[in-house]
Parts: structure tokens; C-alpha cells; sequence
């Protein structure tokens, strides 16, 4: 009867690839602040409350343009977000510039993607191939955890009391 009142934890996927580095550095600190207080250097600190998605493939053409809508500019093109500097990527010039082309590039050639895509989607935050911004990912879920920063606007029914 009141399971609509029960707290919904919120959830975070990693794009991951096994054979990039970065990717795997980022699975181990999502998955240690799941099983180890945190942040680490508060050992009474519990740990985060989160359910992860490991997807090893890319994200969807719709999964992109979600997660590109998260970054504050929109004038950043997709490509320059999305793909390495990596030697078997294409040059700048023969790089995809639909969502699609990019997705078609990523599942043909997985070293061309920056590893790993970390997306909150409750939060609508993502960290695209760098892992400060999968700690800030988390920190923002410590923030909400401990009460520093109250329930975004995502998170909370629209148009109820207006």
C-alpha cells in the first residue's frame, strides 16, 4: 500500500570498457564507496547509497543526447566530448558529427570513445573519460547522503502545488 513512499535510491551507470585504464580506475571507486565508508578518509562514514548499472557497451543514440544535456554547454559538439585522442580515432576532420555516426564509431572502434561515461541520472550529472568528475558524481551524492544539499528539482514531483 505505501510502497509508492518508499526512498528510491538513486541510480548511476558506467559505460565502462575493460581495456581503457581510466574506466577501470572509475569502476573500483564507484563500487569502493558502495562497500567502504566515504568518503574513505572518514572511517565512520558509511557508505554511499546507490544502485550501479556496469553496461559494457556504448550508450544509445537517446542514452547520448540525455547525457550530453547534463554538460552546461551546448556549444561543445559531441564528438569533441565523446571521442579520444587515441590513434586509431578518426582524424578531426573524418570524425561523425550525428549522435548516431558516433554511437556507430564507438560499437566499430571502442578505443575512438573517452572511457568511461558515468551518468547520475536522478541528479543529471555525467563524467565523460575523467574521474574527477566521477568523484564529484559522488560527492554530490555524499552532499545529498548528509544532508548538505537538500533533493534536486529532478528528483521532486513538478506542478503538484503551483
Amino acid at each position: 500500500m505505501f510502497n509508492s513512499f518508499k526512498h528510491r535510491l538513486p541510480q548511476v551507470s558506467i559505460f565502462h570498457s575493460s581495456s581503457s585504464q581510466p574506466s577501470i580506475k572509475a569502476l573500483a571507486l564507484l563500487r569502493n564507496s558502495l562497500s567502504s565508508s566515504y568518503p574513505s578518509d572518514k572511517p565512520a562514514s558509511p557508505p554511499l547509497e546507490f544502485s550501479l548499472e556496469v553496461v559494457e557497451s556504448p550508450p544509445t543514440t537517446d542514452q547520448l543526447r540525455t547525457i550530453l544535456s547534463y554538460f552546461p554547454s551546448a556549444a561543445v559538439s559531441p564528438a569533441h566530448a565523446l571521442l579520444s585522442a587515441h590513434p586509431s580515432a578518426p582524424s578531426v576532420e573524418e570524425r561523425p558529427t550525428t549522435l548516431g555516426g558516433i554511437v556507430q564509431l564507438a560499437q566499430e572502434n571502442p578505443q575512438a570513445v573517452k572511457w568511461p561515461i558515468v551518468v547520475d541520472w536522478d541528479s543529471g550529472k555525467a563524467a565523460i573519460g575523467d574521474i574527477e568528475s566521477v568523484r564529484g558524481i559522488l560527492e554530490h551524492l555524499r552532499k545529498k547522503r548528509d544532508g548538505e544539499i537538500k533533493e534536486d528539482e529532478v528528483d521532486q514531483p513538478k506542478g503538484w502545488f503551483t
